[in-house]
């Protein structure tokens, strides 16, 4: 199951993290957003135990995405032991985001 960031946790759960993780930036009104779900949480029952898959609404908590210029939705944003590695706009695949965070154990 994916988890849900917030702007509070965000800190302990990202940036301070040791391993990768993919934070799905979204909103309930979002279309695109909405049709990514499935996927999302698709790769968190692929990566469990081996990266963190999660999201976070950006109209509830709205200081990570304005600190990492997330303007448009959704934005993936990938870390790696609490640094930013990846950013992809917009919707996208299942694979492409497979293939990013598999990049990241390489």
């Amino acid at each position: 199951m994916a988890l849900e960031f917030t702007d509070a946790s965000f800190k302990k759960d990202v940036l301070e993290a040791d391993n990768v993780t993919l934070i799905d930036f979204w909103a309930e009104w979002c279309g695109p957003c909405k049709m990514m779900d499935p996927i999302i949480k698709r790769l968190a029952e692929e990566y469990d135990g081996k990266a963190v898959i999660g999201k976070l609404n950006v109209d509830d908590n709205p200081d990570t995405p304005m600190n990492y210029n997330v303007r448009g939705i959704p934005t993936f944003l990938i870390f790696k032991n609490g640094e930013l590695k990846e950013k992809i706009v917009g919707a996208t695949t299942h694979q492409a985001l497979k293939d990013k965070i598999e990049a990241q154990f390489n």
